[in-house]
């Protein structure tokens, strides 16, 4: 068993996530989703967390603010973003 995502074959390709925190480019293969970069806007700091090939999570998170974007394939390939203030 791979211990990371397989991201180079099939799937949707290459996007970029904007969020009031930064951005985040993701790369959608048929068996997995991996990232690229994450890019955080002033003030924010960069946390990312993948608990399975298929579902990648990055938050940026401020003094008052926090985005989260999830990437998934499951079942097709999207990204959601979640804005929080605080």
């Amino acid at each position: 068993m791979k211990s990371s995502a397989d991201c180079e074959e099939g799937g949707a390709g290459l996007h970029t996530v904007p969020s009031q925190g930064g951005r985040a480019t993701v790369r959608y293969g048929s068996r997995g989703v991996c990232l690229i970069s994450a890019v955080p806007n002033r003030g924010f700091k960069t946390t990312t967390s993948q608990p399975s090939a298929d579902t990648l999570t990055v938050t940026f998170t401020s003094d008052d603010h926090r985005s989260t974007i999830t990437a998934t394939i499951e079942p097709g390939a999207k990204a959601s973003v979640r804005e929080t203030s605080f």
